[in-house]
């Protein structure tokens, strides 16, 4: 027994471990590893990380590191989701399901370094059953490009009108002509991110690009005539 010590002190250290809480599952040995650290330091941390890292991590049960890959990619995820919709809620619904799905099936991701491709493969599945499951309003559609801010009432009518034109003109594009013009003119995605995420030849992407860009501007200068049928197949 050391000087100064009082007796039975030398059984205390088992004691202590039992009334440490350690979650039960594959968030043990995770949690065990961050404990004592504070969120804010952890998620500096993992934000330095590659998509590769963070699944692995992820997948045994480290919370930081997949609201990380959330932060990472929620907006790519709105925006794929929002190509298909074409209606912000179900656009923010088939989003969320899709990080539960995709944190249910992380061990079905073959390639952790492609987490973001992989990701937005589930959410085109989850938005395509969403609109199949439900019949589409006609409403908002794309009117969460628009800005949030109040117009004066002398602008009300034309941000109205123009919101209306471009949601009829973002609707002659197809799915992956909408994806792409949105991933890239609204996220600021590189042709080759979207390329790599989209799992198609980047000379592909900007070949799609470039057509949709050229619809949207035909359909935005032209102003009225605005008819679903021009969509295009």
């Amino acid at each position: 027994m050391l000087p100064g010590r009082p007796p039975g002190n030398q059984s205390a250290a088992p004691s202590v471990r039992q009334r440490d809480p350690i979650p039960r599952g594959p968030a043990k040995k995770a949690n065990r590893f961050n404990r004592g650290t504070s969120p804010r330091v952890l998620m500096n941390e993992r934000s330095s990380l590659d998509d590769g890292a963070l699944v692995a991590l992820s997948a045994r049960g480290d919370e930081t590191a997949y609201a990380e890959l959330v932060r990472r990619y929620a907006r790519a995820a709105f925006v794929m989701a929002l190509s298909v919709t074409e209606r912000r809620e179900d656009a923010e619904d088939a989003a969320q399901e899709s990080f539960i799905v995709a944190l249910e099936r992380l061990d079905e991701c073959r390639d952790p370094a492609r987490f973001g491709g992989w990701l937005l493969a589930i959410v085109r599945n989850r938005a395509r059953n969403l609109v199949r499951r439900e019949l589409l309003r006609e409403g908002e559609d794309l009117s969460a490009l628009a800005p949030s801010t109040e117009p004066g009432p002398d602008r009300v009518t034309e941000r109205s009108e123009l919101r209306e034109r471009l949601v009829w003109a973002l609707g002659t594009l197809n799915e992956v002509q909408r994806e792409i013009v949105l991933l890239h003119d609204l996220e600021g995605w590189k042709h080759s991110e979207i390329a790599d995420r989209l799992d198609m030849p980047s000379g592909t992407v900007r070949s799609h690009l470039h057509y949709a860009r050229r619809r949207l501007r035909e359909c935005l200068t032209r102003g009225g005539g605005m008819r679903a049928e021009e969509k295009t197949g």
